[in-house]
């Protein structure tokens, strides 16, 4: 069970690092948003276990704190 959690959080960094790299073109407020939401999404699957509701709220939540973090710049 130990490998699946490791593995799970590696395959999560991979995607967020792969993922930046499809920003080039956003702006700062959008960039804020998808880290934001990226973060929000690996904190709340890491801390609910791995429960699809808490990696959908942790997103939510992480997308709306980098919303606010881009308008205050």
């Amino acid at each position: 069970m130990k490998s699946i959690k490791k593995f799970t959080a590696i395959a999560w960094i991979a995607v967020v690092l792969l993922g930046q790299s499809a920003c080039a073109d956003m702006s700062a407020r959008d960039k804020n948003i998808a880290i934001g939401a990226a973060a929000g999404g690996l904190a709340g699957s890491v801390l609910t276990s791995g429960s699809a509701l808490g990696t959908v709220g942790g997103a939510a939540v992480g997308g709306m704190v980098g919303n606010e973090v881009g308008k205050h710049k």
